[in-house]
Protein backbone atom coordinates (compact mmCIF):
# COMPACT_ATOMS: atom_id res chain seq x y z
CA UNK A 1 0.00 0.00 0.00
CA UNK A 2 2.92 2.29 0.59
CA UNK A 3 3.94 4.17 3.67
CA UNK A 4 3.18 7.61 2.20
CA UNK A 5 -0.53 6.99 1.78
CA UNK A 6 -0.75 5.54 5.27
CA UNK A 7 0.08 8.99 6.62
CA UNK A 8 -3.30 10.29 7.88
CA UNK A 9 -2.82 13.89 6.71
CA UNK A 10 -1.83 12.82 3.21
CA UNK A 11 -4.74 10.40 2.91
CA UNK A 12 -7.25 12.93 4.21
CA UNK A 13 -6.00 15.60 1.78
CA UNK A 14 -6.20 13.25 -1.21
CA UNK A 15 -9.71 12.09 -0.31
CA UNK A 16 -10.95 15.65 0.26
CA UNK A 17 -9.44 16.79 -3.05
CA UNK A 18 -11.18 14.01 -5.02
CA UNK A 19 -14.46 14.49 -3.15
CA UNK A 20 -14.41 18.20 -4.00
CA UNK A 21 -14.06 17.38 -7.70
CA UNK A 22 -16.82 14.79 -7.62
CA UNK A 23 -19.16 17.21 -5.85
CA UNK A 24 -18.39 20.02 -8.29
CA UNK A 25 -18.87 17.82 -11.36
CA UNK A 26 -22.12 16.47 -9.96
CA UNK A 27 -23.45 19.97 -9.32
CA UNK A 28 -22.43 21.29 -12.72
CA UNK A 29 -24.00 18.44 -14.71
CA UNK A 30 -27.22 17.24 -13.12
CA UNK A 31 -27.67 14.51 -15.73
CA UNK A 32 -24.12 13.18 -15.49
CA UNK A 33 -23.60 9.51 -14.67
CA UNK A 34 -20.27 8.68 -13.05
CA UNK A 35 -18.16 5.77 -14.25
CA UNK A 36 -14.82 4.31 -13.09
CA UNK A 37 -15.54 4.93 -9.41
CA UNK A 38 -14.63 1.45 -8.25
CA UNK A 39 -10.92 2.28 -8.37
CA UNK A 40 -11.58 5.05 -5.86
CA UNK A 41 -13.35 2.65 -3.47
CA UNK A 42 -10.23 0.45 -3.56
CA UNK A 43 -7.83 3.41 -3.49
CA UNK A 44 -5.31 3.20 -0.60
CA UNK A 45 -6.09 6.72 0.63
CA UNK A 46 -9.85 6.08 0.71
CA UNK A 47 -9.33 2.82 2.60
CA UNK A 48 -7.04 4.52 5.11
CA UNK A 49 -9.56 7.31 5.78
CA UNK A 50 -12.40 4.78 5.93
CA UNK A 51 -10.47 2.66 8.44
CA UNK A 52 -9.73 5.67 10.63
CA UNK A 53 -13.43 6.57 10.74
CA UNK A 54 -14.47 3.00 11.51
CA UNK A 55 -11.82 2.76 14.22
CA UNK A 56 -12.89 6.08 15.78
CA UNK A 57 -16.56 5.10 15.89
CA UNK A 58 -17.96 3.98 19.24
CA UNK A 59 -19.40 0.93 17.50
CA UNK A 60 -15.87 -0.26 16.70
CA UNK A 61 -15.89 -2.12 20.03
CA UNK A 62 -18.78 -4.30 18.86
CA UNK A 63 -18.02 -7.35 16.73
CA UNK A 64 -19.97 -8.59 13.73
CA UNK A 65 -20.32 -12.21 12.65
CA UNK A 66 -16.54 -12.38 12.11
CA UNK A 67 -15.95 -11.77 15.83
CA UNK A 68 -13.45 -8.96 15.15
CA UNK A 69 -13.35 -5.50 16.66
CA UNK A 70 -11.13 -2.56 15.71
CA UNK A 71 -8.88 -3.28 18.69
CA UNK A 72 -7.98 -6.71 17.32
CA UNK A 73 -6.34 -5.41 14.13
CA UNK A 74 -3.23 -3.59 15.47
CA UNK A 75 -2.52 -6.45 17.86
CA UNK A 76 -3.08 -9.08 15.16
CA UNK A 77 -1.79 -8.90 11.59
CA UNK A 78 -1.54 -5.07 11.63
CA UNK A 79 -3.49 -2.24 10.02
CA UNK A 80 -1.49 -2.14 6.77
CA UNK A 81 -1.83 -5.87 6.14
CA UNK A 82 -5.54 -5.70 7.02
CA UNK A 83 -6.22 -2.88 4.54
CA UNK A 84 -4.02 -4.50 1.87
CA UNK A 85 -6.08 -7.67 2.21
CA UNK A 86 -9.31 -5.75 1.70
CA UNK A 87 -7.87 -3.92 -1.29
CA UNK A 88 -6.73 -7.14 -2.97
CA UNK A 89 -10.18 -8.68 -2.49
CA UNK A 90 -11.81 -5.63 -4.06
CA UNK A 91 -9.44 -5.54 -7.03
CA UNK A 92 -9.78 -9.28 -7.68
CA UNK A 93 -13.59 -9.00 -7.38
CA UNK A 94 -13.56 -11.69 -4.68
CA UNK A 95 -14.91 -9.45 -1.91
CA UNK A 96 -18.33 -10.56 -0.64
CA UNK A 97 -20.09 -8.99 2.36
CA UNK A 98 -20.90 -11.23 5.30
CA UNK A 99 -24.37 -11.27 6.89
CA UNK A 100 -24.89 -8.57 9.51
CA UNK A 101 -25.26 -9.66 13.12
CA UNK A 102 -28.70 -8.89 14.49
CA UNK A 103 -29.09 -7.12 17.78
CA UNK A 104 -32.50 -6.12 19.09
CA UNK A 105 -32.45 -2.90 21.10
CA UNK A 106 -35.48 -1.47 22.96
CA UNK A 107 -37.24 1.56 21.52
CA UNK A 108 -37.28 4.38 24.11
CA UNK A 109 -40.65 4.73 25.81
CA UNK A 110 -42.15 1.56 24.28
CA UNK A 111 -42.05 -2.19 24.77
CA UNK A 112 -41.09 -2.70 21.11
CA UNK A 113 -37.58 -3.46 19.91
CA UNK A 114 -35.64 -2.09 16.95
CA UNK A 115 -33.53 -4.39 14.80
CA UNK A 116 -29.92 -3.24 14.56
CA UNK A 117 -27.56 -4.82 12.07
CA UNK A 118 -23.85 -4.99 12.93
CA UNK A 119 -21.65 -5.59 9.84
CA UNK A 120 -18.35 -7.43 9.93
CA UNK A 121 -15.28 -5.26 10.42
CA UNK A 122 -14.00 -5.50 6.82
CA UNK A 123 -17.50 -4.77 5.54
CA UNK A 124 -17.60 -1.59 7.62
CA UNK A 125 -14.35 -0.38 6.07
CA UNK A 126 -15.60 -1.03 2.53
CA UNK A 127 -18.94 0.62 3.31
CA UNK A 128 -17.12 3.66 4.71
CA UNK A 129 -14.93 3.87 1.60
CA UNK A 130 -17.98 3.51 -0.64
CA UNK A 131 -19.71 6.29 1.26
CA UNK A 132 -16.68 8.57 0.83
CA UNK A 133 -17.07 8.15 -2.93
CA UNK A 134 -20.86 8.29 -3.29
CA UNK A 135 -21.80 10.95 -0.75
CA UNK A 136 -20.29 13.99 -2.56
CA UNK A 137 -22.08 12.97 -5.76
CA UNK A 138 -25.54 12.57 -4.25
CA UNK A 139 -25.18 15.56 -1.91
CA UNK A 140 -25.31 17.79 -4.98
CA UNK A 141 -28.80 16.41 -5.70
CA UNK A 142 -30.25 16.32 -2.19
CA UNK A 143 -32.84 18.99 -1.41
CA UNK A 144 -32.17 21.65 1.26
CA UNK A 145 -35.26 20.55 3.22
CA UNK A 146 -33.49 17.33 4.29
CA UNK A 147 -31.32 17.50 7.41
CA UNK A 148 -30.77 13.96 8.72
CA UNK A 149 -27.45 12.12 8.32
CA UNK A 150 -25.98 14.78 6.07
CA UNK A 151 -22.67 16.64 6.55
CA UNK A 152 -22.84 20.09 8.19
CA UNK A 153 -26.52 19.55 9.07
CA UNK A 154 -28.14 18.62 12.35
CA UNK A 155 -31.47 18.18 14.09
CA UNK A 156 -31.39 21.77 15.36
CA UNK A 157 -31.54 23.05 11.77
CA UNK A 158 -34.81 21.17 11.25
CA UNK A 159 -36.24 22.48 14.53
CA UNK A 160 -35.16 26.03 13.63
CA UNK A 161 -36.91 25.85 10.26
CA UNK A 162 -40.11 24.61 11.91
CA UNK A 163 -39.87 27.54 14.34
CA UNK A 164 -39.36 29.94 11.43
CA UNK A 165 -42.26 28.60 9.36
CA UNK A 166 -44.56 28.45 12.39
CA UNK A 167 -43.79 32.12 13.04
CA UNK A 168 -44.95 32.97 9.49
CA UNK A 169 -48.52 31.59 9.54
CA UNK A 170 -47.71 27.98 8.64
CA UNK A 171 -49.94 26.69 11.42
CA UNK A 172 -51.21 23.30 10.25
CA UNK A 173 -48.73 20.46 10.69
CA UNK A 174 -48.73 17.09 8.97
CA UNK A 175 -46.78 14.86 11.36
CA UNK A 176 -45.66 11.86 9.34
CA UNK A 177 -44.04 8.60 10.31
CA UNK A 178 -42.83 6.07 7.74
CA UNK A 179 -43.55 2.57 8.96
CA UNK A 180 -40.37 0.45 9.32
CA UNK A 181 -38.55 2.66 6.82
CA UNK A 182 -35.13 1.01 6.92
CA UNK A 183 -36.67 -2.48 6.64
CA UNK A 184 -39.07 -1.93 3.73
CA UNK A 185 -37.19 0.10 1.11
CA UNK A 186 -37.55 -1.63 -2.25
CA UNK A 187 -34.13 -2.74 -3.51
CA UNK A 188 -35.20 -2.43 -7.14
CA UNK A 189 -36.52 1.11 -6.70
CA UNK A 190 -33.45 2.11 -4.65
CA UNK A 191 -31.02 0.76 -7.26
CA UNK A 192 -32.93 2.62 -9.99
CA UNK A 193 -32.30 5.87 -8.14
CA UNK A 194 -28.63 5.00 -7.60
CA UNK A 195 -28.25 4.25 -11.34
CA UNK A 196 -29.44 7.75 -12.16
CA UNK A 197 -26.01 8.97 -11.03
CA UNK A 198 -23.75 5.89 -10.99
CA UNK A 199 -22.80 4.03 -14.17
CA UNK A 200 -19.95 1.90 -12.81
CA UNK A 201 -21.38 -1.64 -12.70
CA UNK A 202 -18.82 -2.75 -10.12
CA UNK A 203 -19.98 -0.06 -7.68
CA UNK A 204 -23.62 -0.89 -8.37
CA UNK A 205 -22.93 -4.56 -7.72
CA UNK A 206 -21.20 -3.68 -4.44
CA UNK A 207 -24.13 -1.56 -3.25
CA UNK A 208 -26.57 -4.31 -4.19
CA UNK A 209 -24.44 -6.91 -2.39
CA UNK A 210 -24.55 -4.90 0.85
CA UNK A 211 -28.32 -4.53 0.56
CA UNK A 212 -28.74 -8.29 0.14
CA UNK A 213 -26.04 -9.53 2.50
CA UNK A 214 -28.55 -11.15 4.85
CA UNK A 215 -29.01 -11.14 8.62
CA UNK A 216 -27.77 -13.57 11.26
CA UNK A 217 -30.47 -13.40 13.94
CA UNK A 218 -29.89 -13.58 17.68
CA UNK A 219 -31.16 -17.18 17.52
CA UNK A 220 -28.39 -18.09 15.07
CA UNK A 221 -30.65 -18.33 12.02
CA UNK A 222 -29.74 -16.66 8.75
CA UNK A 223 -32.41 -14.57 7.01
CA UNK A 224 -32.40 -13.18 3.50
CA UNK A 225 -32.91 -9.43 3.05
CA UNK A 226 -35.29 -8.95 0.17
CA UNK A 227 -35.92 -5.31 1.06
CA UNK A 228 -34.53 -2.54 3.24
CA UNK A 229 -31.11 -1.44 4.43
CA UNK A 230 -30.10 -2.80 7.86
CA UNK A 231 -29.87 -0.10 10.52
CA UNK A 232 -26.36 0.07 11.92
CA UNK A 233 -24.49 -0.07 8.63
CA UNK A 234 -22.32 2.91 7.70
CA UNK A 235 -23.82 3.05 4.20
CA UNK A 236 -27.45 2.64 5.31
CA UNK A 237 -28.20 6.32 6.16
CA UNK A 238 -26.95 7.46 2.74
CA UNK A 239 -29.02 4.80 0.95
CA UNK A 240 -32.07 5.75 3.00
CA UNK A 241 -31.62 9.41 2.03
CA UNK A 242 -31.31 8.40 -1.63
CA UNK A 243 -34.58 6.49 -1.36
CA UNK A 244 -36.40 9.22 0.56
CA UNK A 245 -35.20 11.92 -1.80
CA UNK A 246 -38.16 10.92 -3.96
CA UNK A 247 -40.33 12.69 -1.37
CA UNK A 248 -38.03 15.73 -1.27
CA UNK A 249 -38.04 16.04 -5.05
CA UNK A 250 -41.82 15.96 -5.25
CA UNK A 251 -42.22 18.63 -2.57
CA UNK A 252 -39.47 20.81 -4.03
CA UNK A 253 -40.85 20.54 -7.57
CA UNK A 254 -44.24 21.74 -6.37
CA UNK A 255 -42.63 24.47 -4.29
CA UNK A 256 -40.27 25.76 -6.99
CA UNK A 257 -42.98 25.90 -9.63
CA UNK A 258 -45.75 27.65 -7.72
CA UNK A 259 -44.45 28.81 -4.30
CA UNK A 260 -40.91 30.01 -4.89
CA UNK A 261 -41.58 33.74 -4.45
CA UNK A 262 -43.57 35.85 -2.01
CA UNK A 263 -45.83 37.01 -4.84
CA UNK A 264 -46.61 33.45 -5.91
CA UNK A 265 -47.45 32.44 -2.36
CA UNK A 266 -49.68 35.50 -1.85
CA UNK A 267 -51.52 34.79 -5.10
CA UNK A 268 -52.13 31.21 -4.05
CA UNK A 269 -53.59 32.29 -0.73
CA UNK A 270 -55.83 34.85 -2.43
CA UNK A 271 -57.16 32.06 -4.65
CA UNK A 272 -57.78 29.87 -1.58
CA UNK A 273 -54.88 27.49 -2.33
CA UNK A 274 -52.42 26.40 0.35
CA UNK A 275 -48.68 26.85 0.66
CA UNK A 276 -46.51 24.26 2.36
CA UNK A 277 -42.94 23.42 3.30
CA UNK A 278 -41.35 20.02 3.95
CA UNK A 279 -38.86 19.51 6.81
CA UNK A 280 -37.32 16.03 6.88
CA UNK A 281 -34.82 14.41 9.22
CA UNK A 282 -34.11 10.90 7.89
CA UNK A 283 -37.43 9.01 8.04
CA UNK A 284 -39.06 11.56 10.38
CA UNK A 285 -40.69 14.47 8.59
CA UNK A 286 -43.33 17.14 8.92
CA UNK A 287 -45.07 19.36 6.40
CA UNK A 288 -45.90 22.88 7.56
CA UNK A 289 -49.05 24.13 5.81
CA UNK A 290 -50.29 27.67 5.39
CA UNK A 291 -53.88 26.82 4.63
CA UNK A 292 -56.59 24.65 6.16
CA UNK A 293 -56.79 21.26 7.79
CA UNK A 294 -58.27 19.88 4.59
CA UNK A 295 -55.17 21.02 2.70
CA UNK A 296 -52.93 19.14 5.14
CA UNK A 297 -55.06 16.00 4.88
CA UNK A 298 -54.87 16.09 1.09
CA UNK A 299 -51.10 16.52 1.31
CA UNK A 300 -50.96 13.33 3.36
CA UNK A 301 -52.64 11.35 0.57
CA UNK A 302 -50.30 12.79 -2.05
CA UNK A 303 -47.18 12.01 0.01
CA UNK A 304 -48.38 8.41 0.52
CA UNK A 305 -48.74 8.01 -3.24
CA UNK A 306 -45.22 9.38 -3.82
CA UNK A 307 -43.65 6.97 -1.31
CA UNK A 308 -45.52 3.87 -2.48
CA UNK A 309 -43.23 3.05 -5.48
CA UNK A 310 -40.27 2.95 -3.05
CA UNK A 311 -42.04 0.26 -1.01
CA UNK A 312 -42.70 2.74 1.80
CA UNK A 313 -45.97 3.58 3.52
CA UNK A 314 -47.08 6.01 6.18
CA UNK A 315 -48.01 4.69 9.60
CA UNK A 316 -51.76 5.08 10.12
CA UNK A 317 -51.37 5.39 13.89
CA UNK A 318 -48.50 7.90 13.95
CA UNK A 319 -49.32 10.07 10.94
CA UNK A 320 -51.75 12.85 11.84
CA UNK A 321 -52.65 16.47 11.21
CA UNK A 322 -52.18 18.85 14.15
CA UNK A 323 -52.63 22.55 14.69
CA UNK A 324 -49.55 24.40 15.88
CA UNK A 325 -51.48 25.80 18.85
CA UNK A 326 -52.09 22.23 20.08
CA UNK A 327 -48.40 21.38 19.80
CA UNK A 328 -46.57 18.35 18.45
CA UNK A 329 -43.36 16.42 19.12
CA UNK A 330 -40.50 16.26 16.61
CA UNK A 331 -36.97 14.95 17.25
CA UNK A 332 -37.53 14.97 21.00
CA UNK A 333 -38.81 18.57 21.09
CA UNK A 334 -42.33 19.64 21.95
CA UNK A 335 -43.16 22.50 19.59
CA UNK A 336 -46.18 24.70 20.28
CA UNK A 337 -47.43 28.21 19.56
CA UNK A 338 -48.54 30.08 22.67
CA UNK A 339 -49.40 33.58 23.71
CA UNK A 340 -46.36 35.28 25.18
CA UNK A 341 -46.90 36.10 28.83
CA UNK A 342 -48.02 39.68 29.41
CA UNK A 343 -48.53 40.46 25.71
CA UNK A 344 -50.98 39.80 22.88
CA UNK A 345 -48.28 38.26 20.69
CA UNK A 346 -48.22 34.59 19.75
CA UNK A 347 -44.82 32.90 19.75
CA UNK A 348 -43.59 29.45 18.79
CA UNK A 349 -41.86 27.73 21.71
CA UNK A 350 -39.77 24.56 21.81
CA UNK A 351 -39.38 22.47 24.95
CA UNK A 352 -37.94 19.06 25.74
CA UNK A 353 -40.79 16.59 25.28
CA UNK A 354 -42.17 14.56 28.18
CA UNK A 355 -40.82 11.41 26.55
CA UNK A 356 -37.32 12.91 26.38
CA UNK A 357 -37.48 14.01 30.02
CA UNK A 358 -38.67 10.58 31.13
CA UNK A 359 -35.85 8.98 29.14
CA UNK A 360 -33.11 11.00 30.85
CA UNK A 361 -34.74 10.42 34.25
CA UNK A 362 -34.68 6.68 33.54
CA UNK A 363 -30.97 6.91 32.68
CA UNK A 364 -30.27 8.69 35.96
CA UNK A 365 -32.24 6.11 37.94
CA UNK A 366 -30.35 3.29 36.21
CA UNK A 367 -27.00 4.88 37.10
CA UNK A 368 -27.75 5.88 40.68
CA UNK A 369 -28.46 2.60 42.45
CA UNK A 370 -27.11 1.11 45.69
CA UNK A 371 -24.78 -1.21 43.79
CA UNK A 372 -22.61 1.66 42.54
CA UNK A 373 -19.31 1.28 44.41
CA UNK A 374 -17.59 4.61 43.77
CA UNK A 375 -18.97 8.17 44.06
CA UNK A 376 -16.31 9.66 41.79
CA UNK A 377 -17.05 7.22 38.93
CA UNK A 378 -20.76 7.78 39.42
CA UNK A 379 -20.33 11.56 39.19
CA UNK A 380 -18.31 11.27 35.97
CA UNK A 381 -21.02 9.13 34.36
CA UNK A 382 -23.84 11.34 35.59
CA UNK A 383 -22.14 14.51 34.39
CA UNK A 384 -21.70 13.00 30.92
CA UNK A 385 -25.42 12.16 30.71
CA UNK A 386 -26.52 15.57 32.00
CA UNK A 387 -24.14 17.53 29.79
CA UNK A 388 -25.04 15.62 26.62
CA UNK A 389 -28.80 15.86 27.22
CA UNK A 390 -28.71 19.56 28.10
CA UNK A 391 -26.48 20.43 25.14
CA UNK A 392 -29.04 18.88 22.80
CA UNK A 393 -32.00 20.71 24.32
CA UNK A 394 -30.33 24.02 25.20
CA UNK A 395 -31.61 25.71 22.04
CA UNK A 396 -35.10 26.37 23.32
CA UNK A 397 -37.22 27.25 26.34
CA UNK A 398 -35.56 24.60 28.49
CA UNK A 399 -34.47 26.46 31.61
CA UNK A 400 -37.34 25.24 33.78
CA UNK A 401 -36.82 21.65 32.62
CA UNK A 402 -33.10 21.90 33.33
CA UNK A 403 -33.88 23.12 36.85
CA UNK A 404 -36.22 20.17 37.37
CA UNK A 405 -33.56 17.74 36.12
CA UNK A 406 -30.88 19.25 38.36
CA UNK A 407 -33.22 19.07 41.36
CA UNK A 408 -34.06 15.43 40.65
CA UNK A 409 -30.44 14.33 40.15
CA UNK A 410 -29.30 16.06 43.33
CA UNK A 411 -32.01 14.41 45.45
CA UNK A 412 -31.33 11.04 43.83
CA UNK A 413 -27.65 11.32 44.74
CA UNK A 414 -28.54 12.42 48.26
CA UNK A 415 -30.68 9.30 48.60
CA UNK A 416 -27.76 7.21 47.30
CA UNK A 417 -25.39 8.69 49.89
CA UNK A 418 -27.79 7.88 52.70
CA UNK A 419 -28.23 4.31 51.46
CA UNK A 420 -24.49 3.97 51.01
CA UNK A 421 -23.85 4.89 54.65
CA UNK A 422 -26.45 2.76 56.35
CA UNK A 423 -29.41 5.13 56.39
CA UNK A 424 -27.47 8.09 57.77
CA UNK A 425 -29.66 11.09 58.60
CA UNK A 426 -29.88 14.12 56.33
CA UNK A 427 -28.07 16.28 58.83
CA UNK A 428 -25.17 13.84 59.19
CA UNK A 429 -24.85 13.43 55.44
CA UNK A 430 -24.46 17.16 55.04
CA UNK A 431 -22.09 17.54 57.99
CA UNK A 432 -19.82 14.55 57.37
CA UNK A 433 -19.94 13.99 53.64
CA UNK A 434 -20.68 17.43 52.18
CA UNK A 435 -18.63 19.39 54.69
CA UNK A 436 -21.61 21.47 55.72
CA UNK A 437 -22.42 22.60 52.17
CA UNK A 438 -24.78 21.45 49.46
CA UNK A 439 -22.36 20.53 46.67
CA UNK A 440 -21.87 16.81 46.04
CA UNK A 441 -18.31 16.08 44.92
CA UNK A 442 -15.54 13.49 45.19
CA UNK A 443 -11.82 13.86 44.47
CA UNK A 444 -12.27 17.13 42.62
CA UNK A 445 -15.27 15.95 40.55
CA UNK A 446 -18.44 17.89 41.39
CA UNK A 447 -21.98 17.10 40.31
CA UNK A 448 -22.93 19.16 37.27
CA UNK A 449 -26.01 21.26 37.98
CA UNK A 450 -28.29 21.07 34.94
CA UNK A 451 -29.81 24.42 35.90
CA UNK A 452 -26.43 26.08 35.28
CA UNK A 453 -26.39 25.05 31.61
CA UNK A 454 -26.98 28.12 29.39
CA UNK A 455 -29.83 28.22 26.88
CA UNK A 456 -29.85 30.13 23.59
CA UNK A 457 -31.95 30.30 20.45
CA UNK A 458 -30.55 28.35 17.50
CA UNK A 459 -30.96 30.56 14.45
CA UNK A 460 -32.24 29.05 11.23
CA UNK A 461 -29.47 28.94 8.66
CA UNK A 462 -31.99 28.99 5.79
CA UNK A 463 -31.29 26.86 2.75
CA UNK A 464 -27.75 28.01 2.12
CA UNK A 465 -25.94 25.44 4.30
CA UNK A 466 -22.80 24.57 2.33
CA UNK A 467 -21.54 21.04 1.85
CA UNK A 468 -17.97 20.41 3.09
CA UNK A 469 -16.84 20.07 -0.54
CA UNK A 470 -18.46 23.25 -1.85
CA UNK A 471 -15.12 25.06 -1.82
CA UNK A 472 -11.84 23.39 -2.56
CA UNK A 473 -9.53 23.35 0.42
CA UNK A 474 -6.81 25.96 0.19
CA UNK A 475 -4.40 23.96 2.32
CA UNK A 476 -1.45 22.61 0.35
CA UNK A 477 -0.82 18.90 0.13
CA UNK A 478 1.00 17.58 3.21
CA UNK A 479 3.39 15.96 0.76
CA UNK A 480 4.33 19.34 -0.74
Amino acid sequence: MGELLLEPETAEWRVLSIQTKLHRWSGEERARRFDDLFNLVADPAFLVVAWRRVRGNTGSRTAGVDGLTARDIPAGWGEEAFLNGIREQLRSRSFAPLPVRERLIPKPGTSKKRRLGIPALADRVVQASLKLVLEPIFEADFAPCSYGFRPNRRAHDAIAEIHHMGSHRYEWVLEADIEACFDTISHAALMDRVRRRIEDKRVLALVKAFCRSGILTELGEQEQTGAGTPQGGILSPLLANIALSVLDEWFMAEHNQTMATVRQRDNRRQRGAANWRLIRYADDWVAMVNGTRHDAERLREQAAAVLAPMGLRLSEAKTQVTHLDDGFVFLGHHIQRRRRRGTQRWTVYTYPSKKAVNAVIAKVRALVHPGQPDLRTLLIRLNAVIRGWCNYFRHGSSKRTFSYLGHYVWHRLWWWLRKRHGGMSWKKVRTRLLKGGWEISADGIALLDAASMPVSRYRWRAWGIPAPWSRRTEQPSPAA
